[in-house]
């Protein structure tokens, strides 16, 4: 018994990576699509990292995770929960960059911040769905149901904008199934993922700036589709200098509709 209480921690990693890699190997059909939650396999400094499902298998059902390796383009993308008060600030940073972004809320942020939700629409970034209600949407079979999560955050945008949301979904937790991905599509809507993201979430344990760039700097790549936290301190405190330090790589940012243009891998 003693033993295994010292061990059992390291059992457990490695069970959870044989898992992963088990993940990677079967997604490596073009068909092969698991239910998971989305994880990445980082193989090389400076290059994408291999997701949990292939490029191609997901491109089938209009979802993505990472765009072309020919040209050094980031894709910024917030997922917004609710508001911790950086938002402005982070607005502010993106349109000195005139860099375009995503930003992907629950129903609950439009209806508490309308005024922020028309900002991003006027300064030219996309506010995308990521449910009315943030559920585990793999464990959602019924189309009605799973068209009512997104459909009740398509009217409140609107209510607020004027205009129709525009058609680009991020799953809950990331956790996804090929039903849902064809779901989403059926209702014309693109599956985002992500190729680089980290642990900033967690509000009493935000890592430092120096651990911040020491993530997101070594692991950027071309067509990186990059998921931050906009109720993070730390990317607020480092999203100007994170930016500026991307672009003295040789890196651009673009809007997230040509992650999804031909020729882009997708």
């Amino acid at each position: 018994m003693p033993f295994f209480k010292k061990h059992s921690q390291a059992i457990v990693s490695a069970a959870a990576l044989a898992l992963f890699l088990v993940l990677v190997a079967a997604s490596s059909s073009a068909d092969a699509i698991p239910t998971a939650s989305w994880g990445l396999s980082f193989q090389k400094e400076g290059a994408a990292p291999v997701g949990n499902a292939a490029q191609d298998a997901l491109a089938v059902y209009d979802a993505a995770y990472v765009g072309s390796a020919d040209e050094p383009v980031i894709y910024l993308t917030f997922d917004a929960g609710y508001e911790n008060g950086y938002m402005p600030q982070i607005l502010d940073v993106l349109k000195a960059h005139n860099a375009p972004a995503a930003f992907f809320v629950v129903g609950s942020y439009i209806e508490q911040n309308p005024e922020l939700i028309k900002r991003m629409a006027e300064e030219g970034h996309i506010v995308g769905n990521h449910t009315m209600h943030h559920y585990d949407m793999s464990k959602i079979a019924d189309e009605k149901t799973f068209r009512q999560e997104l459909a009740d955050v398509e009217a409140r945008y609107e209510e607020v904008v004027g205009a129709p949301m525009p058609k680009f979904y991020r799953p809950p937790q990331g956790v996804f199934s090929k039903d849902n991905l064809k779901m989403a599509q059926a209702l014309g809507y693109k599956t985002v993922f992500w190729s680089l993201a980290y642990v900033d979430w967690l509000q009493d344990q935000q890592p430092t700036s120096e651990q911040a760039f020491a993530k997101l700097l070594p692991r950027i790549h071309n067509g990186a589709v990059v998921l931050l936290h906009s109720t993070s301190a730390t990317n607020a405190a480092i999203l100007d200098e994170l930016l500026t330090r991307w672009e003295t790589m040789g890196y651009r940012f673009e809007p997230l509709e040509n992650l999804f243009a031909a020729g882009n891998g997708n």
